[in-house]
C-alpha cells in the first residue's frame, strides 16, 4: 500500500495517521482518513493498492488499505475509538502562524520585514534541531497597481517570494543548518490582498511564509 498527498501551497494536509499510526484497524478492516490541517485548510491524500487508487479529497473520507470497498467517512466517534490514542499522544504542532513580509516597492523588504525574516528563520532552525520534518512554503502577493511595460503583478510576486527564500536560505546557511528542509515558491498575483477594500494599496505587496 502506497499513501501520495497531494497540496496546493494554501491548502495543506494534516493525515494523522499517516504520521503517527500509519492506518487503523477496525471492523472495516485497516484504513486511512484524511483530516483539515490546524488552520481549517484541506488538501488531498492519494491511497494506492493492489485494486488501483482511491482519491481522499473530503474531510473525514476514508479508504481501506487494501482497497476492497470504495471511499466512506466516519464519523468524529469512531475516529476517537480507532485513533484516540494515537492523537492524544501527538506532540504539540508548531506555530503555523508566521508574520507576513511587507515590501518597499519591487522586492525590496520593509526594516520591519527584515526582522521578521531573521526571527522566521530562528523559529526554522528550532523547529529543525528539534527534529521536526518541516515544508515551507512561500507565496507572493502584489497590489493592483499597474506593472512595468513587459511586467506582470504575477511575475513580479513570484520574484518576491524568490527573493524571501533566498534571504531566509543564506540566513539557514549563515546558522549551520545542515540539510534544509524543502522550500517551495509560488504566486498569488494580485488575486488574494490583505485589504480587500482597496487592492492597490502598498499593503497588498507581501510575502506568506508558511511552515507545516
Amino acid at each position: 500500500m502506497i499513501c501520495s498527498v497531494k497540496t496546493s501551497f494554501l491548502a495543506a494536509v494534516l493525515l494523522w495517521i499517516t504520521l503517527l499510526t500509519g492506518c487503523a484497524s477496525s471492523s472495516t478492516g485497516s484504513y486511512v482518513v484524511l483530516l483539515r490541517d490546524p488552520d481549517g485548510k484541506l488538501g488531498s491524500v492519494v491511497v494506492k493498492n493492489l485494486q488501483g487508487e482511491q482519491v481522499l479529497s473530503q474531510a473525514f473520507e476514508a479508504a481501506t488499505l487494501d482497497g476492497s470497498k470504495e471511499s466512506y467517512f466516519v464519523t468524529e466517534a469512531q475516529l476517537q475509538r480507532d485513533f484516540g490514542a494515537a492523537l492524544a499522544a501527538q506532540p504539540p504542532l508548531p506555530d503555523l502562524n508566521q508574520p507576513k513580509l511587507g515590501f518597499l516597492s519591487g522586492t525590496q523588504l520593509t526594516p520591519q520585514s527584515q526582522n521578521d525574516l531573521r526571527d522566521i528563520a530562528q523559529n526554522i532552525m528550532r523547529l529543525v534541531r528539534e527534529g521536526r520534518p518541516l515544508d515551507i512554503s512561500i507565496i507572493g502577493h502584489a497590489d493592483t497597481s499597474p506593472p512595468l511595460p513587459g511586467d506582470t503583478n504575477e511575475a513580479l510576486a513570484k520574484r518576491r517570494a524568490e527573493e524571501v527564500r533566498s534571504q531566509l536560505t543564506n540566513l539557514l546557511r549563515q546558522n549551520r543548518l545542515g540539510d534544509l528542509p524543502p522550500i517551495i515558491t509560488t504566486s498569488d498575483g494580485d488575486h488574494n490582498p490583505l485589504d480587500k477594500a482597496n487592492p492597490a494599496s502598498p499593503v497588498n505587496r507581501f510575502v506568506e511564509v508558511q511552515i507545516r
